[in-house]
Formats: C-alpha cells, structure tokens, sequence
C-alpha cells in the first residue's frame, strides 16, 4: 500500500510523527507553502525558550515582542523549505498543483512492494 503524506497545515510533534512522517516509513511526504512543521509549535516554543527574555523586556512592550519572537519562529524554523532541506519532506508544492502531485506519487508507486520483516513465532505480543 503506498504510503502519501500531504501537510496542509500544521504539523508539529507527535502529531507529525504519527501522521504517516516520512521518518515513520512515508513513501513520498509533500507540503504546500503554508504548512507549519516543527518540533513544537511557535507560541508554546516562545513560551518555553523565550520566557527569560520576555522577562527582561518592559510589560507595555511584552506583547508586541512576543509576537515578534513568534514571527521569526515561523519564518525560520517551522517553515516546509527548512524541513525539505533537512529531508523531512520531498518537495513544497502549491495547493493549485495537488491532485497532479498525487496522481505522479500514486503513479510512481504503483509497483511498490512492502516485504514483510520476519515472520513472528506467534501471532500476540508477550504481555
């Protein structure tokens, strides 16, 4: 059975890991433009790293800094080029150009072949 992953969205954590990652056995892993994908999302990893240096900065002035560290977490960190150089996807694809893209993976696999590791002695997990 192939295996496509398509992010539309956000992806971030355990949700991109089960969600059929291409680290997870993903046969072609695609994402359009505005995909998010990260460890963790931009206000929790701002919340989480960055809290010392909001502590710093003046109350009035709190906010508008926060939603700079958030802008330039998504900018550079969780954006689907950051995660096709790192070789977490196979391309970034515009929304327009989906259902081509699908049908080229679909077609790509057509003749895959999942070979089964070895066999299990029995058929439950130990408990």
């Amino acid at each position: 059975m192939p295996i496509i992953n398509l992010v539309v969205r956000k992806s971030y954590g355990g949700a991109y890991g089960f969600m059929a990652c291409k680290q997870l056995g993903a046969d072609i892993s695609l994402a359009w433009p505005t995909a998010r994908i990260a460890v963790i999302g931009a206000e929790s990893a701002v919340d989480l790293v960055g809290r010392r240096q909001l502590e710093q900065v003046p109350p009035e002035q709190r906010p508008a800094v926060r939603e700079a560290m958030i802008a330039q977490y998504n900018e550079t960190v969780a954006t689907p080029w950051v995660a096709a150089e790192r070789g977490y996807i196979d391309a970034v694809i515009e929304p327009s150009r989906t259902r081509l893209e699908l049908r080229r993976a679909l077609r790509l696999l057509r003749d895959k072949q999942d070979y089964a590791p070895n066999p299990r002695k029995h058929s439950l997990y130990p408990m």
